[in-house]
């Protein structure tokens, strides 16, 4: 972890003080991580953006009820996965777009972009909460009991969401030629 000059927990005093450039700067380390994480679960730049606002905006206004600033990050996520999770409620995707994970007579090697997309389809044939399992720990790196706290559940049952989705990727990014296809 890189050490920082001004640690999260200085920074939510600050803001807690009224200083706006104190919580500007919270907002500053945390807004790309959110937006990921948002831009992955509901897989729309422009409801990411959007979404990202609703999250610091909220999450300056309930400031004062951060009972541990030491926890922020756990907080600021549980917020995101609320937000996300409401806009899901209202927004039931029609069609879901699934890509080809090999191109046709390739040798199973994806460039980048293909790369990218494969993972992207991959995820999407993931139930929403081992999708946001994988997101959680992969991609923004918590651990599992921070994880259980952000989706209000057990250790037990993000461990069981994670080894599953794990499983599942496992086999869909696969090359054919390990999967047993021709």
């Amino acid at each position: 972890m890189i050490f920082r000059e001004v640690e999260d927990r200085d920074l939510i005093a600050k803001a807690r003080r009224g200083d706006v450039e104190g919580y500007n700067l919270l907002v500053s380390r945390w807004e790309k991580r959110v937006f990921n994480y948002l831009l992955r679960l509901v897989s729309n730049r422009e409801d990411a953006l959007d979404l990202s606002q609703d999250v610091f905006l909220k999450a300056y206004q309930n400031l004062p009820k951060l009972e541990d600033p030491d926890r922020f990050s756990g907080w600021l996520f549980r917020i995101a996965h609320n937000e996300a999770f409401s806009l899901l409620r209202r927004k039931r995707p029609e069609t879901d777009l699934e890509f080809q994970i090999a191109a046709p007579g390739s040798d199973d090697r994806l460039l980048p972009m293909e790369l990218s997309l494969a993972v992207e389809s991959a995820l999407k044939r993931l139930t929403k909460d081992q999708r946001e399992t994988v997101l959680l720990k992969v991609y923004q790196g918590f651990k599992f009991d921070e994880i259980a706290e952000i989706l209000d559940c057990p250790v037990s049952t993000v461990k069981s969401r994670l080894y599953t989705a794990l499983d599942i990727l496992k086999t869909v990014l696969a090359p054919a030629a390990l999967r047993g296809e021709s």
